[in-house]
């Protein structure tokens, strides 16, 4: 087997909470969470550092619960609470399996995770610790996609790595439509004009503005990730 090489430094994985439940409806499904974490081991072992944002979706939804009557304000609280458990979940399989990691929160909670200071992030990164962003960003009505693009950005990271369950960008739903093509490549600007749900609004044009790579593609597939990194495999590159 040949070695993987990448031309990557340093990334961002952005990954939802729901990726992280399995077949389940809801919550955390251990044996997926062992799994992605060995995903980013794979990636960690070729000395790439690596940032990660995980999603509070297999928790609670901050949109949903609003949509229910409670206040959208508390409800955007409530789902960053919900990215800082499923933080404690990796990292729980990371450091199980030998990988130095920081879980980093944009809300102070020193009991269970770092506060967010930037160059001490960016110092645990040049040490080859894996950094996790929790609670988004701190302020409601923002996504963790736009935390993932912020976070990239203040730690200098070259792309965004956007694992989901299809392998790339499609002009609608594979899941839904047989006919559904996928893009190589496309513009952040294709993106956001087709709304191609790559990522939300706001995310895709901090990445634009900051010529940010988007690489979106199947955390499903085992080695996607390293495959990906290493240019192999199936991906869409979302870029200027």
């Amino acid at each position: 087997m040949t070695e993987d090489t990448t031309q990557f430094k340093r990334v961002m994985l952005k990954i939802s909470g729901e990726a992280l439940m399995g077949d389940q409806g809801f919550g955390l499904h251990p044996p997926t969470v062992q799994r992605i974490a060995q995903e980013v081991k794979s990636v960690h072992d070729m000395g790439v550092e690596i940032c990660m944002v995980i999603g509070g979706g297999n928790i609670f939804r901050g949109l949903q619960g609003s949509a229910q009557g409670m206040e959208r304000t508390t409800a955007d609280y409530m789902g960053m609470l919900a990215t800082v458990m499923n933080a404690l979940a990796m990292q729980s399989a990371l450091e199980g399996m030998g990988v130095f990691t920081r879980v980093i929160s944009a809300i102070t909670m020193n009991e269970v995770a770092e506060p967010y200071i930037r160059r001490r992030a960016v110092r645990h990164l040049e040490k080859k610790r894996v950094c996790i962003f929790a609670a988004g960003t701190g302020n409601p009505y923002f996504t963790t996609d736009t935390a993932a693009t912020l976070r990239a950005n203040e730690m200098a990271c070259e792309a965004i790595f956007k694992g989901t369950k299809v392998d790339g960008v499609y002009d609608k739903d594979p899941m839904k439509f047989d006919d559904a093509k996928r893009y190589d490549t496309v513009t952040y600007d294709e993106a956001l004009a087709k709304r191609l749900g790559v990522m939300d609004a706001s995310a895709i044009a901090l990445a634009r503005d900051n010529n940010l790579p988007i690489i979106v593609f199947s955390l499903d597939e085992p080695g996607g990730f390293r495959g990906v990194l290493a240019g192999k495999g199936t991906y869409t590159r979302v870029q200027g």
